[in-house]
């Protein structure tokens, strides 16, 4: 018989057992003990049966799948936090169906659109800096389809939402820095609309009446959170003939596109310019000097994100929602440690 056409009362057949054991066994349910288990698992492999996900789905009203959908896929953080999701998913026997918005409001509407209709059990998602608009995902909540915002989070009232302290994260970088001497201090910010791109920027404004040092308008600019906006910032910052003693970047990338025109231009990291950043990197072991930063633990991310769906799948008849804030910690190495 072929492998392709194989049920479970084939396998049910072959070890004289029910059909419902092995379906059990396959599943790793409890009831079934450890020594059964195995035995299905070696004669399955040893017939070669593929387990019918279609049927088993219509039976059970559940896919076992869950769609993720984050606005980069290049860059540490998410792809951080997508390992650990992938890795808590497969030990709770779920699939992932990982979409990437590219920052695009457009393909994140129609990725949640393709989710809903492969009829995913819950769906994590860190929205785009152009979204503005939330009917997509206010359809998925009517259709009772469990959501948890991670990161970038949606001006919307009762969802779900894991997400860093930060405000917190960036009034620590800027304190330190105005405690080590630096009071010309720019900030390279995001977009205000973006609930990470304000409330960085309010940290770094905290920090800074804290201490009564001026903002000096010129030295602040705010529209994005990659590499690109970084490099032609910085560019603008110096053919401004003025630069300041540090910039704090709202993210990771941007940072790294401050690195790429400073080099360009032949000045140095610290002595020239320096620069503190939110969010950690994989390439540290590559810049010089290695950057310092306010790092966001993605593994708890990750965690608290999972078991919030998890839940919410598992007790479908719950309405309540979970807003979780994750402390941040400031990491000091090559740069603002005067």
């Amino acid at each position: 018989m072929k492998s392709s056409s194989l049920t479970l009362n084939d396998i049910a057949q072959k070890l004289n057992v029910s059909a419902v054991t092995v379906s059990k066994a396959l599943r790793n349910h409890p009831d079934i003990s450890s020594g059964t288990k195995k035995l299905v698992v070696d004669t399955v492999e040893e017939m070669g049966y593929t387990p019918n996900y279609m049927a088993r789905n219509l039976s059970s009203k559940k896919t076992n799948t869950i769609g993720v959908v984050v606005p980069k896929i290049a860059h540490f953080f998410f792809g951080s936090i997508i390992e650990s999701i992938y890795d808590l998913a497969f030990e709770n026997n779920y699939e992932i169906i990982l979409m990437v918005s590219q920052e695009n409001k457009e393909r994140e509407r129609k990725h949640i659109e393709t989710l809903l209709a492969m009829k995913v059990d819950g769906i994590i998602v860190s929205i785009t800096q152009e979204t503005t608009e939330y009917s997509v995902f206010n359809k998925a909540l009517q259709r009772d389809i469990p959501i948890v915002f991670i990161d970038r989070i949606p001006n919307l009232d009762n969802v779900n939402k894991v997400y860093v302290d930060d405000r917190g994260g960036a009034f620590s970088a800027i304190e330190h820095a105005i405690k080590i001497g630096y009071k010309k201090i720019a900030h390279f910010a995001g977009y205000d609309e973006v609930n990470i791109g304000l409330q960085r920027y309010l940290g770094f404004e905290d920090a800074m009446k804290k201490y009564e040092i001026p903002i000096n308008n010129d030295w602040i600019f705010k529209g994005g959170f990659g590499e690109k906006y970084g490099y032609e910032s910085f560019m603008k910052l110096y053919k401004n003939n003025n630069l300041p003693e540090l910039i704090f970047t709202v993210t990771y990338p941007v940072a790294l596109g401050i690195y790429r025109a400073v080099n360009e231009l032949g000045l140095k990291i610290p002595e020239d310019i320096d620069v503190i950043c939110f969010g950690d990197g994989s390439e540290q072991k590559y810049l010089s000097p290695p950057l310092s930063c306010v790092d966001q633990p993605t593994k708890l991310i990750a965690q608290n994100s999972m078991n919030i769906l998890l839940d919410n799948i598992n007790n479908s008849d719950s309405n309540e929602t979970k807003s979780i804030e994750i402390p941040t910690q400031l990491i000091l190495r090559g740069t603002c440690v005067r």
